[in-house]
């Protein structure tokens, strides 16, 4: 089998102020750290249908997000999240790309796939872009595959340096969907506290200090994160793949190497081959220095396609 990996060359025209760190430079990183490696099947991430953003988002926000772009210029939605004419395009098919990605997996046409677009989506809530995010593309693609294709159990683990407050705001009622988020506090959002558990108990944030290394985590999702996944036993495993806690990362004070990634990677791909035949999707969320986000990229998904061989 293969390993799928998403993009759009419409993310593109999704363009932030200048010195923005969510800048379109992202995107040739990725492209830098994908193109020559063997063993991928890159496709085109396609637009989401309306219908798979109110999966998770109401009609009326979806709406304000679209007749909020403008036909030039910028236009903010808060400090950190802008809008330019192609944003939308790019954040349906950021969307879109992950629903694509599930089907494709689901249905047996790879092992595993990496959606390698932007914006990226774990900061936007249920009627709130923040944090560079418009919709919640892991948390869509998590309701995608529970209500459309008939999965009981799905597993979301967000290891971006910040937490994934959309996601979890996203799916605080649904008990179908375990969702873990390690980051740095104190940190951007400002939520993430281990006493918010979701509405079902469902929820497992797990703090990091600034400073801390892969040691920590390491110590962290050995102690904490992989036996809750081998309880829950989803039969998807969904990964915020967020790469701003390397320690070259210019937002935050975590000091992870790009071989804490490899390490990660391989650990959570041991789980889904145990307990969802290696079904793993995983998506673009942060890192914002270009090297390091190149060679993290490359870590993770070089496990991703090792497996899928």
């Amino acid at each position: 089998m293969t390993t799928l990996w998403y993009s759009a060359e419409a993310g593109r025209g999704h363009v932030n102020p200048p010195g923005h760190p969510e800048q379109v430079a992202r995107l040739d990183a990725v492209e830098a750290a994908l193109a020559r490696m063997d063993g991928l099947e890159r496709r085109e991430a396609p637009v989401a249908a309306e219908g798979d953003i109110t999966l998770c988002h109401p009609t009326r926000y979806l709406d304000r997000v679209r007749n909020a772009v403008p036909t030039e210029g910028r236009v903010e939605l808060d400090a950190d999240t802008t809008l330019s004419p192609g944003s939308f395009d790019a954040a349906m098919r950021a969307a879109g790309g992950m629903v694509a990605a599930i089907d494709a997996v689901l249905d047996g046409a790879a092992r595993n796939a990496f959606v390698g677009c932007r914006p990226p989506g774990h900061h936007a809530e249920v009627e709130t872009a923040m944090g560079f995010c418009l919709f919640g593309n892991v948390a869509i693609g998590a309701m995608h595959a529970l209500e459309r294709r008939g999965l009981s159990r799905v597993a979301i683990v967000d290891f971006d340096v910040h937490h994934g407050n959309g996601t979890q705001d996203l799916l605080w009622d649904e008990a179908r969907v375990l969702f873990v988020s390690s980051h740095q506090m104190p940190l951007y959002p400002g939520t993430g506290a281990m006493t918010e558990r979701g509405a079902h108990r469902q929820v497992m944030n797990l703090p990091l200090p600034p400073g801390s290394d892969g040691v920590l985590m390491r110590e962290i999702y050995e102690t904490r994160v992989l036996p809750a996944l081998r309880q829950n036993a989803p039969e998807l495993l969904l990964i915020s793949a967020g790469f701003d806690a390397h320690a070259a990362d210019p937002l935050a004070q975590l000091e992870w190497q790009t071989e804490d990634y490899t390490w990660l990677t391989e650990q959570l791909c041991d789980v889904a081959d145990a307990v969802c035949g290696g079904r793993v999707v995983s998506t673009l969320e942060g890192g914002y220095d270009l090297a390091a986000l190149e060679a993290s990229v490359a870590a993770h998904v070089a496990v991703l396609r090792d497996r899928s061989r």
